[in-house]
């Protein structure tokens, strides 16, 4: 049975290339903003800026 709480999975987008690099989830409860981590990107090939985008269903 999958598990029921306040977690939310997103994707976090790249700021320069727009791709979906990565999956993630998140307390809701306790972090109320968007979260932006410096990730590497594949597409871009270089460390870039991350943004969280809208949960996936």
């Amino acid at each position: 049975m999958a598990k029921k709480g306040q977690r939310t999975i997103f994707a976090l987008v790249c700021e320069v290339c727009k791709s979906h690099n990565y999956i993630t989830e998140k307390n809701k409860l306790n972090t109320k903003e968007k979260l932006e981590f410096k990730k590497f990107c594949k597409v871009c090939r270089k460390v870039t800026q991350h943004k969280e985008s809208s949960k996936l269903d």
